[in-house]
């Protein structure tokens, strides 16, 4: 890990307020980087992992805080580069009550593998994972775009032994 992917994050925005990434209010943080490049992605410019500006950790942390909502953590894509995303992840959680959702294109089955995004879905509460497939697309869908990607419930699938999704449309 180098020491601005610890202890900075570079991030495209800052929804504050809304309610599209998760249950409840949310404070929603858009990563630069993506390798996914999915057909039809409704935020291609966040593939550039050099897009938008470095952001200190601690500075991320205190504007959550003052936000005082929930957080989502999506993008780009928080698992491409996780470093500082897990250093804040657990500021969060060792120093707030607030639950953590994570959109990625990795697969709940994938990041497990790889020890740095295991670190960073362990730290999450939700973890909507699957690459937007654009022959899937479905409106319907609460808080994902196509039919392929779950909304998986962490904590029980890590308890389980396989995923547990938070609920099915």
């Amino acid at each position: 890990m180098t020491e601005l992917s610890i202890n900075s994050i570079r991030i495209l925005d800052i929804k504050y307020g809304t309610s599209v990434d998760g249950i409840g209010l949310r404070t929603s943080l858009y990563a630069a980087g993506c390798e996914n490049r999915c057909v039809g992605c409704h935020n291609p410019q966040s593939w550039d992992e050099n897009g938008g500006e470095a952001i200190a950790v601690e500075e991320l942390f205190d504007r959550i805080v003052d936000a005082d909502m929930n957080v989502t953590f999506t993008g780009g894509d928080p698992m491409f580069r996780p470093e500082g995303f897990i250093r804040l992840a657990r500021m969060i959680k060792a120093k707030t009550d607030k639950t953590i959702w994570c959109y990625t294109g990795y697969l709940f089955e994938d990041l497990l593998r790889h020890p740095l995004r295991r670190e960073l879905v362990e730290l999450c509460d939700v973890i909507v994972d699957g690459r937007y497939v654009e022959s899937e697309r479905d409106l319907s869908l609460r808080f994902r775009g196509s039919r392929n990607q779950r909304v998986v419930d962490v904590k029980k699938s890590l308890l389980e032994g396989s995923v547990v999704t938070l609920f099915e449309d």
